[in-house]
């Protein structure tokens, strides 16, 4: 039987005291809310925290709502409550898709939406959906908070900013009128983690591309992001060819790795392909012609 390290157990009811508690058990403290990818690691010894804060009672941290000109999404939203969201929905469909290929619904019953973020794996779906709309995180610690791009957020796999005594705490993401976004995945199995996955927000100006955004999950791509493809968008005609150009495009700037899921050859080839596909059904939300 696998069972964790020992450990010392804390549960939080608010922001301060989960940062209080953190500050108290120091740099090997984790904090836990679903659990799904922390505690299967810790069976295994891959993580060995001498701590967990549990903040599932933290319920300032669960909420969607808009503030200005942001959907601001509290850390401990679940995976659930971002599905069902009529308000998420209403402005960025990119969500329901990505969420409906999360797991299973026991998982995103329990599972939270800082959890994924904070989790940085490779293949994370959440992280490539929020990179393609422009999102960016607030991390809280005692001395304040800051604001950080999810560009900046992840810095390598199961590696985030987030530093010793910090908490994050809020994921915004700027609504700008008239886009379309939608998310495409290919995996072995249903819920199962990305062999490959796209996602696409798109704003046009008549039939140009006005701006756009695309997120990469599984294939090596640099913060989540396929920049180079996002550039090449800009300015040109809301075509197929361009969609399958800028398809090529992201594809050439993957760095896949070959393992049980496929190699990669085949890799690249998804990333291109489901990045075309993700661009064609954004754009045609953009315009109203998909449901």
């Amino acid at each position: 039987m696998q069972v964790p390290a020992a450990f010392e157990y804390a549960k939080a009811t608010s922001v301060d005291q989960a940062l209080e508690l953190l500050a108290q058990h120091g740099e090997d403290a984790r904090v836990i809310a679903g659990g799904h990818s922390l505690i299967p690691m810790m069976k295994l010894r891959l993580a060995r925290p001498t701590a967990l804060i549990d903040i599932n009672d933290v319920t300032e941290l669960s909420y969607i709502r808009v503030e200005g000109a942001e959907l601001r999404i509290g850390a401990l939203t679940r995976h659930a409550e971002l599905l069902e969201s009529r308000l998420v929905g209403e402005h960025y469909r990119i969500f329901a898709d990505a969420e409906k290929v999360i797991a299973d619904p026991l998982v995103r019953n329990r599972g939270t939406i800082g959890g994924s973020l904070c989790q940085a794996d490779p293949a994370e779906d959440l992280s490539a959906a929020f990179a393609a709309v422009d999102a960016s995180v607030v991390v809280r610690s005692r001395a304040g908070e800051r604001v950080v791009p999810l560009t900046e957020f992840h810095v390598g796999p199961y590696e985030t900013v987030v530093q010793e005594g910090e908490l994050l705490t809020e994921v915004r993401v700027p609504i700008r009128p008239g886009g379309g976004s939608a998310y495409r995945k290919v995996e072995r199995r249903v819920g199962d983690w990305a062999v490959a996955a796209a996602g696409a927000a798109v704003w046009l100006d008549g039939d140009t591309v006005q701006r756009a955004g695309i997120g990469l999950a599984a294939v090596g791509a640099e913060h989540f992001r396929a920049a180079e493809a996002q550039e090449y968008l800009v300015g040109q005609p809301a075509t197929e060819e361009t969609f399958a150009q800028a398809g090529r495009i992201a594809a050439e700037h993957t760095n896949p790795t070959a393992d049980q899921r496929g190699p990669v050859d085949y890799k690249r080839h998804l990333a291109g392909e489901l990045t075309t596909r993700a661009l064609r059904a954004a754009a045609a939300r953009a315009r109203g012609q998909e449901a």
